[in-house]
């Protein structure tokens, strides 16, 4: 069957930078080769930049975000802990799931979706926590909430944790400058790179409190550590690390650096303002709270009378684009457009304006 070059306009995977694409055919390097080592320092220091941090454990993880939220609570969870989760999402309630998988205390603070997180209701929900969990852009909703905000708010106590998974490269990150101890992202949006990486940087603050030998051997940061830090004269194997999608990453990083990440996030800020006035003028109603709606993934409701499922089948059958549709409850009321990386261009939010218009038109 002849290959399909789809337009990917949903939540996740985005169309990769083109540079991302033309290193995955890159002849294959050893895990242990010097020269792929060398490209996975130069990802490691890139990543520095794009998180906003000096933080020497600072790593792309083999797998999805996902990998990224087991990670940080699988490494710094001990059984008992109190975690005080902010909950205004689908990755929040998998936040609360994947801590109290790890023996966690969990202490969550809903909110409606589409909401951001009230700072003053999570910091005021427990005293002392062990960890205060949130999603930084929630995927599900199209919510920015304010990290930086909730960082200086938290108790002492507090190692605050931030899923970046769709904010990282796409709107401003600031890890040090936020105060923010643990955070993962994820390639395939903003980063504009295949899934199946997790970026994750951890505090000094954090790792003199990491498990030392934490309930999982893949996720053990000691284990990953000795082989992704050379800086003590050696790396110790841990296991086969994925030197295709890593040096894509590499490229991909660079394209954003070369650009400038002022430039990367004014592109994301343009697209998505576009994206969302069309939507407004094509007389459909935005789902996210005014003031809080991020650039790189937009949700609107479906209207009245139509099919959200049809409409979607046919901007994918039809005519390449996919869009996404809502989560939880929301699945068949709310589309999730994304303009992430490569895609956050104001002819992509033209096209699929223009197509989404027609055939709500017909």
């Amino acid at each position: 069957m002849p290959l399909v070059d789809r337009t990917l306009l949903g939540p996740g995977p985005s169309n990769p930078y083109p540079e991302a694409t033309a290193a995955l055919a890159a002849p294959l390097l050893g895990h242990l080769d010097p020269e792929f080592l060398r490209i996975l320092d130069e990802t490691c220091a890139r990543l520095r930049t794009v998180w906003g941090t000096g933080n020497a454990r600072t790593l792309p993880l083999s797998g999805t975000g996902s990998i990224g939220m087991e990670a940080a609570f699988a490494n710094f969870v001990r059984p008992g802990d109190t975690v005080v989760v902010a909950v205004n999402g689908l990755f929040g309630e998998r936040m609360t799931d994947v801590a109290a998988r790890y023996g966690a205390d969990v202490v969550r603070v809903d909110h409606e979706w589409g909401q951001p997180v009230d700072v003053q209701r999570v910091v005021e929900a427990h005293p002392s926590p062990a960890i205060i969990a949130a999603v930084h852009a929630e995927t599900s909703t199209g919510v920015r909430s304010d990290i930086a905000a909730l960082a200086a708010a938290a108790p002492d106590s507090a190692l605050v944790l931030a899923d970046c998974v769709t904010s990282l490269a796409g709107i401003p990150v600031d890890i040090d400058g936020w105060g923010v101890d643990i955070a993962y992202a994820g390639t395939q949006k903003c980063l504009g790179v295949s899934p199946g990486l997790a970026p994750f940087t951890v505090s000094e603050r954090a790792w003199e409190r990491r498990a030392q030998r934490p309930p999982t051997w893949y996720l053990d940061l000691n284990l990953i550590g000795a082989y992704v830090d050379g800086s003590q004269g050696g790396r110790t194997y841990h296991h086969t690390a994925p030197v295709a999608l890593i040096a894509s990453l590499h490229a991909a990083l660079g394209r954003i650096l070369d650009e400038g990440l002022e430039a990367v996030y004014e592109r994301h800020r343009a697209a998505g303002e576009h994206l969302q006035r069309g939507l407004q003028d094509l007389g459909l109603t935005l789902f996210a709270e005014e003031g809080h709606r991020l650039p790189e993934l937009t949700t609107v409701t479906v209207p009245d009378g139509v099919d959200s499922a049809k409409i979607r089948q046919i901007l994918l059958t039809e005519h390449n684009i996919e869009i996404g549709a809502g989560a939880g409850r929301y699945a068949a009321s709310v589309w999730r457009i994304g303009l992430m990386g490569h895609n956050a261009r104001v002819e992509r939010a033209d096209l699929v304006l223009a197509t989404l218009g027609r055939l709500l038109r017909s």
